[in-house]
């Protein structure tokens, strides 16, 4: 396995320090934001996290900080080729019980009579296609997991409300919930869970920057005077408590947002 950091197992159990756990996560989208916070989170509970991104020297970042229980995979969910050769690779290292579809984001925040097709094309690409794709692949993994499998998507309240400049990521993300909707639907009955995480303002270095083409001054206005927004480790405390919690269990959508939004019209701002 590319930049692995512990050995490729031959059974189910992999070593954490002194402890044993069959727990294997795949985290999508894991060199920053939720994903990286994810991974992490995961590591500390006792999972054994298998970390994918595009960027290998953020993967290496990561897997050196959290040793033993990470390894990673160089992957680029918006291409065929990639993702089937990280999943190959991340198989051969051992069963998965978890899938967690954080690779995603927004570009752009223009009205609907100025926006470029190209950005929203791009949004569509990484959040529903790329959370298609490696869903898609490791679904048949998931299903024969001891006790079951589950699949996070971790999509957005933009997928629930619309806002002025949105119509893209809003578009985008309801699909994504879409998504995870029909996926459950389609699976009753089998042993596999289907999360949705849709997280309102969080506020990560890269999300905000990347949306306004890295327009700093643009970034830090979205969340300017909002007393503590979401954190990365906020999302992936909630998203690791539900993962931790009996496979008979699903919740089903979890929405989560800071204090101080009631929803995307609606935030306060001390002044």
């Amino acid at each position: 396995m590319a930049g692995i950091s512990a050995g490729n197992q031959e059974n189910t159990q992999v070593r954490l320090g002194s402890t044993m756990t069959s727990k294997r996560a795949v985290v999508a989208g894991a060199s920053s934001g939720i994903g990286r916070a994810t991974a992490m989170q995961l590591a500390s509970a006792g999972w054994k996290v298998v970390a994918l991104a595009r960027r290998e020297d953020r993967l290496e970042e990561l897997a050196d900080q959290l040793g033993d229980s990470c390894e990673y995979v160089v992957c680029d969910v918006t291409d065929e080729d990639s993702t089937q050769s990280a999943v190959d690779e991340v198989l051969a290292g051992g069963p998965v019980k978890a899938l967690v579809n954080c690779a995603g984001g927004a570009i752009g925040q223009d009205r609907i009579e100025d926006c470029d097709l190209e950005d929203w094309r791009r949004m569509y690409d990484v959040n529903v296609l790329g959370t298609l794709r490696i869903t898609q692949k490791l679904l048949p993994a998931l299903k024969c997991a001891p006790g079951g499998g589950t699949v996070v998507v971790v999509s957005s309240t933009a997928g629930i409300e619309s806002y002025e400049g949105g119509a893209g990521y809003c578009g985008v993300k309801a699909a994504e919930r879409a998504l995870a909707q029909t996926l459950r639907f389609e699976e009753v009955g089998q042993p596999l869970r289907v999360i949705d995480v849709a997280p309102g303002m969080v506020e990560t270095k890269e999300f905000s920057l990347n949306r306004f083409h890295g327009d700093q001054a643009k970034a830090d206005a979205v969340y300017a005077g909002v007393p503590s927004p979401l954190t990365g480790d906020d999302i992936a405390e909630c998203i690791e408590w539900a993962l931790d919690l009996p496979d008979s269990v699903d919740i089903d959508s979890l929405v989560v947002r800071p204090r101080a939004q009631a929803s995307a019209q609606r935030v306060y701002r001390e002044r």
